[in-house]
């Protein structure tokens, strides 16, 4: 956790933590004269009757007290303005990194346990360096001068301190080795309430649809049940250090009663001592309190600061070569690609070499589970290639400049996301230079215009998160418009083309390839209709090519691809091609 607030903690914020400590020290001090002038005025001013001096030194304490609220509020502000800076940095560094991360760490910590280190767990750092700035020096600072204080008024029961303060040290010890796993296990709890919750909302019409809803309801309630046990426990953990603290304490109280009421009728102490002696201790008690709070959150923040440094130091498995090299052409090979998405599991991809010419439009064709996404992913390096390599216009990708690389692939993702506000926004998010006329003609090529301009307000119309307002194939053409509108020199067409009818399929296939004259166009469909004008159609069969070649070639030589074209075409395709 240190070193996120060193990394994180800049500008003004660090400012404001050194403040914060120096604004409590003010208070502490005032605090400690307390006791010290109600002894002055029970011993001088209330045994010698002296009224003046009684007023005289309550307006001490009086002004003491101010003064030490000032300090408390400075304190306070200070600390709220470096610890909210602090996470909101921690926060937008955290989400820079994910941007980062390749699809194979995002896939391995899951969307929402990334949600929760996000938010829940900076929260936790965030009220930990809170009450650190404001407790650090408060507690500490106010334990030692009341002990100090303490054995100036009495040395002889300041000695109970030494029985006292060493228990409680052991028991917050104990507890704290304790708590740090519990923690950590209702983090991970929250993860997978978050996972359900995440799935049902976005499942939801799924879930109505198949009368799914108790079930739902059961998987959550057993979810939020684990929670609610690792939270239960953890806490418990916790709270059996508050009774233990103020046990120890309330005894150490009764002791000073005790022994100091003895030497009291002995005429070795007088009562104002007394008096200050047990205001010394109540402050003694109130900072360790302090200082137990401070540890049994440290337990939960430390826990919070660990999943944020996993992220943190995770590094992207796709990283841009140290001396990137430029595109000098966009010819693409595969050669001897094997590709599995984790080092234990099976390869989705094996052996793959096949070569696409600059220009060419090329059909992916195969059963589901194939390996087609995975096959266009490694492309743009959305992946890396387990074995062999790819190559665009003869460098290896790995050499490419990968932002350069990106921004002259254009990629149509199987599953279509569209970020809320306008469709103008929607196309634009594809590139944020492009002008109207730029947009208005991406929209048309992509077969949208005509359904954007029956809206009332046009381009200026919303769209709801994840484009909910919009029909499946609404969604894909404008998916496709905003990927038409950066012109890219590789287009790929992941089965982006599934909701629409084959009027509309046809009609887009024919003004995408008029768009795109002179770029490469690799497009997935299940539908044979879709790309038998290609120049070259592929053939995946579990992860293997199992041919290459034209519609017509296919017909005569793949098993595979003849068995889906009669399926979907008729035992006439054989006779017409």
């Amino acid at each position: 956790m240190k070193k996120l607030i060193t990394k994180y903690l800049k500008g003004l914020a660090v400012a404001m933590a050194v403040l914060a400590p120096l604004a409590m020290f003010v208070e502490v001090y005032m605090d400690l004269m307390q006791p010290s002038l109600l002894e002055d005025i029970i011993d001088i001013g209330i045994v010698n009757q002296d009224l003046d001096f009684v007023l005289r030194t309550g307006a001490k304490m009086i002004a003491a007290a101010l003064i030490g609220f000032a300090g408390g509020a400075a304190c306070s502000f200070f600390a709220s303005f470096a610890a909210t800076d602090m996470a909101t940095r921690l926060r937008q560094g955290l989400f820079d990194k994910v941007q980062k991360l390749s699809f194979i760490e995002i896939d391995r910590f899951q969307a929402s346990s990334l949600i929760t280190r996000l938010t829940n767990d900076v929260t936790q750092v965030q009220n930990m360096l809170s009450m650190v700035l404001r407790g650090a020096v408060r507690a500490p600072l106010l334990c030692a001068g009341g002990i100090l204080m303490a054995v100036t008024q009495s040395p002889k029961l300041a000695s109970l301190f030494f029985i006292a303060i060493p228990l409680i040290l052991f028991a917050t010890i104990l507890i704290l080795t304790k708590s740090y796993p519990l923690f950590s296990k209702v983090q991970n709890r929250i993860d997978r309430i978050n996972t359900v919750m995440r799935e049902s909302i976005l499942g939801v019409r799924v879930i109505k649809a198949l009368t799914m809803e108790e079930s739902q309801v059961e998987k959550f309630e057993l979810a939020n049940d684990d929670l609610k046990m690792s939270s239960i426990r953890a806490q418990n953990m916790n709270m059996i250090l508050w009774p233990i603290v103020t046990l120890i304490m309330n005894v150490s109280i009764v002791g000073v009663l005790w022994f100091g009421g003895n030497m009291v009728n002995k005429g070795t102490l007088e009562v104002g001592k007394i008096m200050a002696f047990v205001n010394y201790l109540f402050q003694i008690m109130n900072s360790l309190i302090m200082l137990v709070t401070m540890v049994l959150n440290f337990s939960r923040a430390k826990a919070s600061a660990d999943r944020i440094n996993e992220v943190l130091e995770t590094e992207s498995s796709v990283q841009n070569d140290r001396s990137p090299a430029g595109m000098k052409g966009f010819d693409i090979e595969f050669q001897h690609v094997s590709f599995r998405y984790t080092d234990t599991g099976e390869n989705v991809l094996k052996d793959i070499s096949v070569f696409i010419k600059e220009g060419e439009k090329v059909g992916i064709i195969g059963s589901t589970g194939a390996g087609k996404s995975s096959f266009v992913n490694l492309i743009p390096r959305l992946y890396d290639a387990t074995e062999g390599s790819i190559t665009i216009g003869g460098t290896d990708v790995k050499m490419l400049n990968l932002c350069e690389l990106r921004e002259q692939i254009g990629v149509v993702l199987q599953e279509t996301t569209l970020f809320s506000g306008t469709i103008k926004e929607a196309i634009e998010f594809g590139s944020a230079e492009a002008d109207k006329g730029q947009m208005e003609q991406a929209a048309k090529y992509a077969q949208a215009y005509e359904f954007i301009m029956e809206k009332e307000n046009g381009f200026d119309s919303l769209v709801e998160q994840r484009g909910k307002n919009f029909s499946g194939g609404q969604k894909q053409r404008l998916s496709i418009a905003r990927t038409l509108i950066r012109r890219p020199k590789i287009l790929i067409l992941d089965d982006s083309t599934s909701a629409l009818d084959v009027a509309t399929e046809a009609r887009l296939q024919d003004s995408v390839r008029e768009f795109m004259t002179g770029s490469t166009v690799l497009m997935i469909a299940q539908r044979v209709s879709a790309m038998m004008d290609a120049d070259k159609i592929i053939v995946l069969d579990n992860g293997r090519i199992e041919a290459v070649g034209t519609h017509l070639e296919l017909l005569q030589k793949s098993v595979i691809y003849r068995t889906i074209a009669i399926a979907q075409l008729g035992e006439e395709v054989m006779n017409h091609g």
